[in-house]
């Protein structure tokens, strides 16, 4: 699912000095921890390639937190096909804790100035940090319009992190004495809505990783020894050389404080309340490896092919002859459920499509332009294809651009001789306020043809097929990706396939989504009408 992309990813590291034997190495001692930051960022960088960056601390030079950041893939950013400047930088990025990030991002996309972590300096320790999150605060309109009431505040950039930023330094400047961080959290994030996961370090050798209340973006963290590690997927954690059985998915409402004076301490800086965790890390966003909230990503999506399996059976509508009829995944992200899909139909799985890696990003272009590229992006095996009727499995449809290029590159290049779409997911009918790419309504392609009641008829998904090019198209139901997720269904968000929302502005905003369908307003209006449409003056 190409059309579809997420805001970011977040990573952190530090070690305790005097705690025991580190369990993995780490370079030259504790001040080189920082070393395995851009390991980690690049094991979340299909969270985001637009860029990435990191934040490191040491006590024993003047610049007691030094930020990188750039735009770029995390090997770009740290010039890692380079060994000498790669060294050179991680030399001058060594320190005992490090924060990162990895972005991709619908507004100031090429701007250096987006890409995180922000660092806010100041001349007292204790009110010099610098932060990262994830997410997307839906009540920013509002939050904005607070900050700038009083005409002694400015913006410098047009996204919910400087808002952050800004709200946690009028809380350190504030303070007096030593900064209670949970009470920090506890005013600050009292007033978001949203979703959020950070990472928070300080020029006194604090760091902060904490998690909304709501849980909708995950964060994984392991503290084992000296060592602490947190990350937006547990892969990036595992492949540092933790045991498995030591990561743990942060909870919900919940910051993890780490200093050398305290060390390692869980606190709860939110109410508790039902969780709402995004159901689309399982079943697109988060790497194949990862657990999530105690949820494989892999075994999810295999479900989601014996769900695809199980529905076709009753469907009774397509040839499965093993000797004519093959199964297709659209890579990457499809494959497991795919695989499992023709398993449990005993028909071939075979990658008939081959992705260019190398093609660009279509996300970032609007028309021709994307199409043209959308052509590049695939390449069908003929060899496999000819005279096949294809099931083509596809993690979901968003704006419907790639999947009508594919489908006729698949029939037109690989010779296939019927086409039959399966989507691992149900019709995407609403947008996101939340952290993922998509905001209004009419970039949306299954409006057009579904209805938030969850309906789906034969009706419908014919005329959709139609409309792409296809012999048939089925999507899954809403109440399967409970069962594949194997959490329960009020512990999931699932506001995009249901139009049902977690929390209070992301449903106004729905409703003001609504109301500017095919209204040709641009994606930021949704945001800057909430303030108005909830009184905030």
């Amino acid at each position: 699912m190409s059309e579809l992309h997420h805001e970011c990813g977040v990573a952190a590291i530090y070690h305790l000095s005097g705690r025991g034997r580190s369990p993995i190495c780490t370079g030259d001692g504790p001040r080189q921890i920082s070393r395995l930051l851009p390991r980690m960022l690049l094991d979340i960088q299909n969270r985001g390639q637009l860029a990435a960056g990191m934040t490191t601390f040491d006590p024993d030079r003047p610049n007691l937190l030094t930020t990188r950041k750039d735009v770029g893939t995390v090997s770009e950013v740290f010039r890692l096909n380079h060994r000498a400047k790669a060294e050179s930088l991680m030399r001058s990025l060594a320190g005992r804790a490090a924060i990162g990030h990895v972005r991709y991002a619908t507004c100031g996309q090429d701007d250096r100035n987006y890409a995180q972590p922000f660092e806010r300096r100041h001349i007292h320790k204790r009110k010099w940090f610098s932060f990262c999150f994830n997410g997307q605060l839906s009540n920013y309109s509002i939050l904005k319009e607070r900050l700038l009431a009083d005409g002694d505040h400015h913006l410098a950039l047009d996204t919910d992190t400087e808002i952050i930023l800004h709200e946690f330094g009028r809380m350190l400047s504030d303070a007096r004495g030593r900064i209670d961080w949970i009470e920090v959290l506890r005013e600050t994030t009292a007033g978001f809505d949203g979703a959020y996961s950070l990472a928070v370090l300080t020029a006194e050798g604090e760091m902060i990783v904490a998690r909304d209340p709501l849980g909708i973006k995950p964060m994984c963290y392991v503290n084992d020894g000296p060592l602490f590690a947190a990350a937006s997927e547990s892969v990036a954690l595992l492949n540092l050389g933790f045991d498995s059985e030591q990561i743990k998915s942060l909870p919900p409402g919940h910051a993890i404080l780490i200093d050398q004076e305290k060390g390692f301490r869980l606190e709860r800086f939110a109410p508790e309340q039902t969780p709402k965790h995004c159901f689309f890390e399982w079943i697109y966003f988060a790497n194949v490896a990862s657990t999530l909230d105690d949820q494989s990503v892999y075994l999810s999506r295999t479900k989601l092919g014996e769900e695809l399996a199980r529905a076709e059976r009753d469907l009774n509508f397509v040839d499965l002859d093993p000797k004519d009829t093959i199964v297709v995944p659209v890579p990457d992200t499809s494959k497991a459920a795919a695989d499992s899909m023709a398993y449990q139909l005993s028909i071939p799985c075979c990658e008939g499509l081959i992705r260019n890696r190398y093609a660009g990003r279509t996300f970032i272009e609007g028309g021709r332009a994307r199409k043209a590229k959308a052509a590049t992006k695939y390449t069908p095996l003929r060899e496999v294809l000819k005279d096949k009727r294809v099931i083509l499995v596809e993690d979901s449809i968003v704006r419907s651009t790639t999947m009508n290029v594919l489908l006729d590159r698949i029939r037109e290049v690989g010779g296939a001789k019927e086409i039959h779409v399966r989507v691992a997911c149900p019709p995407i009918i609403a947008p996101c306020f939340y952290g993922i790419d998509m905001s209004t309504i009419d970039q949306l392609i299954a409006p057009k043809y579904f209805t938030t009641d969850g309906a789906l008829t034969a009706e419908s998904q014919q005329r959709l097929a139609d409309d792409l090019g296809a012999d048939s198209l089925q999507y899954l139901p809403v109440d399967s990706i409970a069962r594949a997720i194997g959490k329960p269904v009020d512990h999931l968000c699932q506001a995009c396939v249901t139009g049902d929302y977690p929390t209070k502005c992301g449903q106004t905003l729905y409703q003001i989504a609504l109301e500017n369908q095919g209204s040709k307003l641009d994606s930021k209006r949704t945001y800057e009408q909430l303030a108005a449409a909830m009184g905030v003056s």
